[in-house]
């Protein structure tokens, strides 16, 4: 777990979703996942606009796409299911907490993935989940 002397990483730090939040917000744990039919043990974050932008396409509902600078208010750890599993290291810079972040503001315009980019990644979600492979450790 990140420590004050042992910082992980200083962000900016980005939630990518599509659900509507305010300013002062608290994203918590134990909501119903973005990505998969549970509720979510860890709130997910990360220190890069492009994770961030996926996170935002890839969330389950018709809503609008939206990315909110957060601060993590306590702990938190490299996100595991990335980290070393998909990439070497944590590129993505994607971490996660059991305490809640606070939202601190949102982008109010970004660039997306073209329709291309989000429908390949769609269609390879979709192949990991037919073999199995789309597992969330949480």
């Amino acid at each position: 777990m990140n420590a004050k002397k042992d910082v992980l990483d200083n962000g900016p730090f980005f939630h990518g979703t599509k659900a509507e939040l305010k300013i002062g917000d608290l994203l918590v744990p134990q909501h119903l996942s973005n990505y998969q039919d549970k509720k979510s043990n860890y709130i997910y974050f990360t220190a890069t606009l492009d994770a961030a932008k996926w996170g935002a396409e890839l969330a389950r509902s018709k809503s609008k796409e939206r990315i909110y600078i957060v601060e993590p208010l306590g702990d938190f750890e490299n996100d595991p299911n990335l980290t070393d599993k998909r990439f070497p290291g944590n590129p993505t810079r994607s971490y996660r907490s059991k305490s809640p972040l606070k939202i601190i503001a949102e982008l109010s315009s970004w660039e997306r993935h073209s329709d291309e980019e989000i429908n390949h990644m769609l269609t390879s979600l979709k192949k990991l989940s037919e073999q199995g492979k789309n597992v969330i450790f949480d």
